[in-house]
């Protein structure tokens, strides 16, 4: 398909609103995969880098050997912000290079996009899961010195309870780095969102890193919408297995 201009790439995007159930968003990934990339750049969609750079900030270990779960992975554009590699966004490769990380997992609902992601060359490993239809493997239960999900914590995607699985998944002392959109459509889910990340705190379970409201976070897609939204990162540290 043809989405090299912004309004083609609105079109693409608001079809997958047309579809309400887990398969329908699946069968729109999977069709979206081969010109995922470019379209994102088209929307300056700027939360796998600010995710990077945030987490790039606080991480003080050995980031060659440390394990990355990258959660609703796509095509990689997060690990292509943290590692040089073959990327199609060739403009990024002078940032990707000094973050520094080499160790990927990702997980995804969308095949199509899980094989985008290995043709890169970045995953050790990878698993197809529909996300908040099935759980996340009971082996990676601290497993994991950094989690990363970016862009599918929002309403219609992964719901808000999967927080707990990204979080059981990491090591003690490991971190997790989230993104919401923060536009109309996705008021009420950012809402129960910080409610449960609150909640999590409260129970000793994590610890709060950083959380950083970003104005301009990609340009607004929906017709109530005009120019550029805002979102949020979200890094937390866990506290005990």
């Amino acid at each position: 398909m043809l989405t090299n201009t912004f309004e083609n790439v609105k079109k693409v995007i608001l079809s997958a609103h047309k579809g309400s159930t887990a398969k329908d968003k699946v069968t729109f990934y999977n069709s979206w995969a081969e010109n995922y990339d470019q379209d994102v750049a088209v929307l300056d969609y700027r939360a796998p880098s600010l995710a990077a750079n945030t987490i790039s900030s606080h991480f003080s270990g050995e980031r060659e050997a440390a394990v990355v779960l990258d959660v609703a992975c796509g095509t990689g554009l997060v690990a292509k912000q943290v590692k040089e590699d073959s990327c199609i966004l060739t403009v990024l490769t002078s940032y990707m290079k000094k973050h520094g990380f080499g160790h990927f997992v990702g997980i995804d609902g969308s095949e199509a996009m899980l094989e985008m992601a290995r043709e890169s060359g970045l995953y050790q490993d990878m698993k197809h899961s529909l996300l908040g239809e099935e759980p996340l493997p009971v082996h990676w239960a601290a497993s994991f010195d950094v989690i990363v999900i970016v862009g599918a914590l929002s309403v219609g995607q992964v719901p808000v309870c999967m927080v707990r699985q990204l979080c059981k998944s990491a090591k003690p002392g490991g971190y997790i780095c989230m993104t919401t959109r923060s536009n109309q459509d996705n008021v009420e889910y950012k809402a129960a969102l910080e409610s449960e990340l609150r909640q999590m705190e409260e129970e000793g379970l994590w610890t709060r890193v950083e959380v950083t409201e970003v104005k301009d976070w990609e340009r607004a897609v929906s017709e109530q919408e005009d120019g550029y939204i805002s979102g949020a990162v979200y890094l937390y540290k866990k506290l005990r297995a």
